[in-house]
C-alpha cells in the first residue's frame, strides 16, 4: 500500500537539502527523476523552504521501499548536521498523478 511521508524539519537549510541529495545520489547536481533514487519505490517527492527550515514529502509504493531509503539517507542527514527529525507517515487514501 502507498504511503505519504512527511518531514517538517526546523534548522535544516536549503544547502544540507542539496548536498543530502548529491551524496544520496553519489554525483553532483539536482536530482530529476524518481529513477535517480537509491532505491526503487518512489512515486513523488517535492520540497519547500519553511520560515524555519525544510519541508519535504514523498510518496513511496510501499513502508518497506521507504525503511530501505531510510537506511540511506538517516546516516547522510546525520553527517551534515540536519536537526533530528521523525517523519511522518500517513496510508494513502487516493493518489493522481499525471
Amino acid at each position: 500500500m502507498p504511503i505519504v511521508v512527511v518531514f517538517d524539519t526546523p534548522g535544516m537549510t536549503q544547502a544540507q537539502y542539496e548536498q543530502g541529495l548529491e551524496k544520496m545520489s553519489g554525483r553532483p547536481g539536482p536530482i530529476a527523476s524518481p529513477a535517480d533514487w537509491p532505491v526503487p519505490g518512489l512515486i513523488s517527492h517535492a520540497c519547500a523552504p519553511t520560515s524555519d527550515g525544510w519541508f519535504i514529502v514523498d510518496v513511496w509504493e510501499s513502508e518497506e521501499a521507504f525503511q530501505q531509503f531510510g537506511e540511506i539517507i538517516m546516516p547522510i542527514l546525520q553527517e551534515l548536521g540536519v536537526p533530528d527529525t521523525q517523519p511522518k507517515i500517513y496510508p494513502v487514501f487516493n493518489l493522481i498523478t499525471r
